[in-house]
């Protein structure tokens, strides 16, 4: 962040979600607007379905857009924008990941700079995978990020450092897990290989996964926003994830429970690379891990209300 007079944090009264029509931008902006937050969404591609307030941005130069941010109210930002990562590992895919993520970001930055009213908030979306494949380590807040795998941390670093300059009292640096959501791309392939009888351990199985209930990530990115009376954010690096990671065998046991579906042979590492070459994947996804927890979330008081993997998959499966 850069130096500028730090006032008295509230509440905002305006959310920009750049990348707003993605899964998790769509989830927050319903989740704030029926909080009676006025929701305004920066998007490549106007959505006709989406019932908020669009304004088209090309993600990298500055435009009419602006005007989104200066509102001369108290208005917050939050920056989702970015290309899905689920896509073969090379050269030039990785360099799209990363432009697709520093671009944006850079462009909210400069157009910051200009606003006559600072904004109050920024949530800057990140994720644990800056860890690549961290082992059997712990990682926190205040864990080093590594030199690791180009397609996750040489595009996570230079993500959040576009933030680094970022005109704001209070920026929260998101690292978030797997938001277990009936939406989420990743849990929709998982629930298809169980019901079709392909739901064993990946590999050895014991690559961690840490993870998170929608409901819980909607309620961290509030208490970043001073939208929580009982849980207060401090600026910096925030681990959107439970205390309870769990290891890849477990997880898939416990979706074969829930599905009601039987035990189901391992998918060996070379049948996982085939795959993701047919399906244009990263093999990577299914084999590194990370082993995260927040304890600035613990020190903040915040409370998941789906703190078992159990439950929160039961709950957003539907599932008995």
């Amino acid at each position: 962040m850069s130096d500028i007079v730090s006032r008295p944090r509230t509440p905002p009264r305006t959310v920009v979600i750049a990348g707003g029509n993605g899964g998790l931008g769509r989830r927050i902006a319903d989740d704030l607007a029926g909080r009676g937050i006025d929701i305004a969404i920066l998007t490549r591609t106007i959505d006709e379905r989406s019932p908020h307030r669009q304004v088209q941005w090309d993600g990298r130069s500055q435009g009419d857009w602006v005007a989104v941010l200066d509102t001369g109210t108290d208005t917050a930002v939050i920056n989702l924008a970015g290309r899905l990562v689920d896509c073969r590992p090379t050269a030039s895919n990785i360099d799209e990941l990363r432009r697709s993520r520093v671009e944006p970001t850079r462009a909210l930055v400069e157009a910051a700079r200009g606003l006559r009213t600072p904004l109050t908030h920024w949530i800057q979306a990140s994720t644990t995978a800056v860890w690549s494949d961290a082992g059997e380590t712990w990682c926190t807040e205040n864990t080093p990020v590594p030199d690791g795998l180009p397609q996750m941390t040489g595009v996570v670093k230079p993500w959040e450092a576009a933030a680094d300059d970022a005109p704001c009292d209070h920026v929260v640096v998101l690292r978030t897990s797997i938001v277990l959501d009936s939406g989420s791309p990743v849990l929709q392939r998982l629930t298809r290989l169980v019901r079709v009888g392909l739901g064993g351990r990946v590999a050895g199985g014991r690559q961690w996964v840490s993870w998170i209930h929608i409901d819980d990530w909607l309620a961290v990115v509030r208490a970043g926003l001073d939208l929580d009376p009982e849980v207060t954010l401090p600026s910096g690096v925030v681990i959107a994830a439970t205390d309870h990671p769990v290891r890849n065998a477990e997880l898939m046991a416990t979706l074969r429970r829930l599905l009601h579906r039987p035990p189901a042979p391992p998918t060996p590492e070379s049948l996982l690379r085939l795959g993701a070459v047919l399906l244009r994947s990263d093999a990577q996804l299914g084999l590194t891990g990370r082993r995260a927890r927040s304890t600035v979330l613990h020190d903040a008081g915040f409370r998941f209300t789906h703190p078992d993997l159990g439950g929160a998959l039961a709950d957003v499966l539907g599932a008995r």
